[in-house]
């Protein structure tokens, strides 16, 4: 039986702004653990709401899919972002992510997603309540053919839900990991290290809906 989250998170104002070497997610596959990147805007709130999901184990935040100019600190990504702003440049800026490592035994891929899509606003684009820029962008970042399927899936179930709703578009992007970045220590568990502060993670409201309610879509 899918489980009834507690989603939505009333209004979240708890987190945000913001090494690193680029590697692969880690799947572990001794512990039988599955791991996919998600951008939610700020990555403090991500690693938060999606660290109280049941059956996931770890959460790293990082920088990931900018191009490969574009070094991956969080001083960097914030400068690029200016000059991007400023018309500088037009090389694309990393995502501020949460790499999810969960336990396919006790929470299915479709439930991390549900969870995902419930804690942020997925129709802004590049930006996430107060937070703006293309570095705070909805993103899901996937390591292989399977969860990209599933992830676009989630995407055709949670719009519908949405457009019932009354609910903008979603704007999404879902691509293939390409690279990945651990963010600076200071940033790993930081809502639990500062737990007063703020975030700019701005649900809709809208619940994603159980399996036997989701139409078949794969793209």
């Amino acid at each position: 039986m899918f489980p009834r989250r507690l989603i939505p998170l009333l209004a979240l104002v708890l987190c945000c702004p913001s090494g690193p070497v680029a590697t692969e997610p880690a799947v572990d596959p001794a512990a039988g653990l599955e791991t996919i990147v998600l951008g939610t805007g700020c990555f403090w709130g991500a690693e938060k709401f999606m660290g109280m999901l049941p059956g996931v184990v770890d959460i790293e935040v990082g920088y990931a899919n900018g191009d490969a100019s574009v070094p991956g600190t969080y001083e960097a990504v914030l400068a690029h972002e200016r000059a991007l702003r400023d018309g500088r440049t037009k090389a694309r800026n990393h995502a501020e992510v949460a790499k999810v490592s969960f336990d396919p035994a006790q929470v299915s891929l479709e439930e991390v997603l549900a969870r995902f899509w419930e804690i942020h606003d997925p129709t802004q684009v590049d930006r996430q309540g107060p937070d703006v820029g293309s570095n705070y962008r909805s993103a899901i970042y996937t390591r292989d053919q399977e969860q990209l399927r599933v992830a676009r899936r989630s995407r055709a179930v949670y719009a519908q839900a949405l457009a019932e709703a009354g609910v903008g578009a979603i704007v999404t992007e879902i691509a293939p990991l390409r690279v990945y970045h651990r963010a600076e220590e200071r940033h790993q568990d930081y809502r639990k290290k500062h737990p007063v502060g703020e975030c700019g993670l701005r649900p809709t409201g809208v619940p994603y809906p159980p399996p036997k309610a989701a139409p078949e879509a794969d793209k």
